[in-house]
């Protein structure tokens, strides 16, 4: 197969690509090293599509792989083909070429002299940009003279609870789009001439706008960016103001902004930020000190969403505890002790984790998160998988007392937090000695991909290496609270 002309050869995610933007196609088929790296949420939603993909084909068992790895185009579609004319039922991954558009369908299934196509996404809901996904799968099908007869979306029913072995028939929804795919097949032509028109000339002259984000954050946008300097108009926190609108108007830097035009919050920030001030109000943070009493627990889970539910009694995309750490203070002005909990890959950690916790909490003890919702979440759905430990979890959650929620109602508020409350935001500006910069693990997202990724590894020194990093992640969180607390109450 000769080299695939750059100006011409298509695939389905280079096609979707130049449908958000044609300079973000344009810059990956000329400029690909202008390209940002993959974040770990990104490579894990790889991951995740794949394993989605495989349990889909259970919907349809008993067909053909046509294989990406270890075979050209030109091979992959010759397979395809010869298990269309052996008379296969079911092809996964099936590979066709026409228009030069490359395309790998996820499930083609045979359908009394046609076939229905089927699009896998690891999604919980129909999207509508996944109508051109599947369009121009249609499109290319249809042109190899393959006779579609329904397209389908096939996507994750998140009510869906896990009771023994998966049941793929209640684990998907399969939703028919073949009126709206067949609507689009007249458009794509002249879409993708377009494209290819595009793609002859220089790069297009697209300034940034909401598609850099819309429907997928695109990989160029540190590129296009550039001229976007640290504190400008999408530094802007929260609800309120037009930011693009601002934008347009030529309005890019924070300090241009017109004061008038923001709400309170808005205005408190870029006021804040411009003169550079800081404020704390000291009756509202005494009246807040005055809940927190001892037995004082500082509580961060760590936790990890898997779209296939991996245990009994759990729904995609549940967010299932795999470590925890816990700083206690028995008694004001003692220093605290420091308590954890990390589950090895594999088996369900839930029942084990659960129980650990609560020896450790004593009974009526105060304790302090940091974004009390999520943490109450955890609790209150450990306590529905192990109705015996259910009443001492609610009592946990009922004794929890959100950190986060002076820094919300800026009772304490600094410029350098740019209108943010997050804790990330927050600690290094209160207590400078706890920082994040350095730590291997940073935030949630790597320290669960760092445990899925402990279940593949065979050497013990990686492995006790990333055991520890995902400890010290942890550790920094509650240690940051229990120092948060001694600043307020500094104040």
């Amino acid at each position: 197969m000769s080299p695939p002309n750059k100006t011409a050869y298509l695939s389905k995610s280079l096609y979707i690509r130049g449908l958000q933007c044609h300079k973000s196609l344009y810059l990956d088929r000329h400029q690909p090293e202008l390209r940002c790296e993959a974040t770990p949420e990104l490579e894990a939603l790889w991951a995740s599509g794949h394993e989605v993909g495989v349990y889909a084909h259970m919907l349809f068992p008993g067909g053909v792989v046509v294989p990406f790895d270890g075979l050209t185009k030109n091979e992959q579609m010759a397979k395809t083909r010869e298990e269309i004319d052996r008379g296969t039922k079911v092809i996964y991954e099936a590979a066709f070429s026409h228009d030069d558009v490359f395309v790998k369908a996820d499930i083609v299934v045979r359908n009394r002299g046609f076939w229905d196509l089927y699009e896998v996404k690891s999604s919980t809901s129909v999207k509508e940009h996944y109508w051109d996904d599947v369009a121009i799968q249609y499109y290319v099908l249809s042109g190899c003279g393959i006779p579609v007869n329904k397209a389908y979306l096939v996507h994750i029913n998140n009510s869906y609870v896990r009771a023994g072995d998966i049941v793929p028939e209640e684990l998907f929804v399969v939703q028919d789009i073949t009126g709206v795919v067949r609507e689009k097949q007249a458009s794509i032509p002249d879409k993708l001439a377009e494209m290819r028109a595009m793609l002859r000339e220089d790069v297009p002259k697209i300034d940034i706008g909401p598609h850099c984000e819309e429907p997928y954050e695109c990989d160029f946008m540190p590129f296009c960016w550039q001229h976007v300097p640290e504190d400008s108009v999408f530094s802007l926190r929260g609800k309120g103001i037009d930011r693009w609108e601002l934008y347009r108007q030529g309005v890019i830097r924070l300090e241009d902004v017109p004061l008038d035009s923001l709400n309170l919050a808005q205005r408190m920030q870029v006021e804040y930020s411009l003169d550079r001030k800081s404020h704390a109000d000291p009756k509202k943070i005494r009246k807040f000190l005055e809940k927190v009493v001892s037995p004082v627990c500082f509580l961060d889970f760590e936790t990890f969403a898997s779209a296939i539910p991996l245990f009994d009694g759990t729904r995609a995309y549940q967010q299932v505890p795999f470590q925890y750490s816990l700083h206690r203070i028995d008694a004001e002005g003692e220093e605290p002790k420091h308590f954890e909990y990390l589950a090895q890959p594999g088996p369900d950690p839930r029942k084990e984790i659960a129980e650990k916790l609560l020896g450790e909490i004593p009974l009526g003890a105060c304790v302090l998160v940091y974004n009390m919702a999520f943490e109450k979440r955890v609790l209150r759905e450990l306590g529905e998988s192990l109705p015996g430990l259910r009443k001492r979890l609610n009592a946990v959650a009922e004794g929890m007392i959100d950190l986060m929620e002076p820094f919300k109602r800026r009772d304490i508020y600094h410029w350098r937090m740019n209108g943010s409350y997050s804790l990330k935001s927050v600690l290094p500006v209160l207590v400078p000695e706890m920082t994040y910069d350095g730590l291997e693990i940073s935030d949630g997202a790597m320290a669960s991909e760092a445990y899925f990724t402990m279940g593949e590894i065979s050497d013990p020194a990686e492995l006790v290496r990333l055991r520890k990093a995902l400890l010290e992640y942890c550790r920094q969180d509650t240690l940051g609270l229990s120092r948060l607390l001694e600043k307020m109450r500094s104040i």
